[in-house]
């Protein structure tokens, strides 16, 4: 299964942000069988019954890679499936996504709080604000934020603060010393809630990672910048030995 990528989307937005790099990923090798995969639609803030279900619904041996908290997943499930992962990849994705004293690189804590706090008083405001927040930082910004808001599914508040939940007990740290496969992690010069000093901060932790920063592009950069990152991707693979 070498030959198949399968993609997590992030918080609150759905898969749609990810079909255009999907289809940039297929168009530079036809022979890549890329699948975007739903978040699981569970209300429980537990890592571990996310992984579960990840796990027992995902195929083995296959690449595993995704957007954010997609990608946060995917750390957590490459580490747990061990040789049964091909490689790694995540796309602006913090390795914590609340700021803690030992990693400062990340949102702080009372930003956070107000987030969720806003969500649970309003989801589809809360959403908008989110779709704004991933866009900030692309030279579109406002068209970017109404692409990715006029795709999203409609709020659920019980699913999205799970989600929110998730977000902030997820620590990947681990996972991605445990896991000894290849690993690519691409940032965004510009995002504003993933501070691009993560990508210094994941470097000091794990040297012989492959880590790109990509300038001038936003959270949103899967949909904003996909041939870019798509080539990213591609570069990767083949020099992982997928060729």
């Amino acid at each position: 299964m070498r030959d198949r990528l399968i993609l997590l989307p992030g918080w609150g937005l759905g898969s749609a942000p990810l079909e255009p790099l999907a289809e940039a990923l297929r168009g530079l090798d036809p022979r890549l069988h890329v699948q975007i995969e739903p978040l699981p639609p569970l209300d429980s803030s537990d890592p571990a019954d996310w992984l579960e279900e990840l796990d027992a619904n995902l195929a083995q041996d296959a690449w595993l890679g995704g957007w954010s908290l997609g990608g946060m997943l995917a750390a957590e499930l490459a580490a747990r499936r061990g040789e049964r992962c091909s490689g790694l990849l995540t796309l602006a994705s913090n390795l914590r996504f609340v700021a803690e004293s030992d990693w400062p690189a990340a949102m702080a804590g009372d930003t956070f709080a107000a987030f969720r706090q806003g969500c649970a008083a309003d989801a589809a405001m809360t959403l908008k604000r989110f779709a704004l927040l991933c866009a900030q930082g692309a030279t579109d910004a406002r068209g970017l934020s109404r692409q990715l808001l006029g795709a999203a599914p409609q709020p659920q508040s019980a699913a999205l603060l799970a989600g929110l939940d998730l977000l902030a007990a997820l620590d990947t740290r681990a996972a991605l010393q445990a896991f000894v496969g290849p690993q690519l992690h691409l940032f965004a010069a510009q995002d504003a809630l993933v501070p691009a000093s993560a990508a210094q901060a994941l470097l000091a932790l794990l040297p012989d990672v492959e880590i790109g920063l990509i300038d001038h592009a936003s959270h949103a950069f899967v949909l904003e910048r996909p041939h870019e990152v798509a080539a990213a991707i591609q570069v990767f693979l083949h020099e992982a030995g997928d060729d």
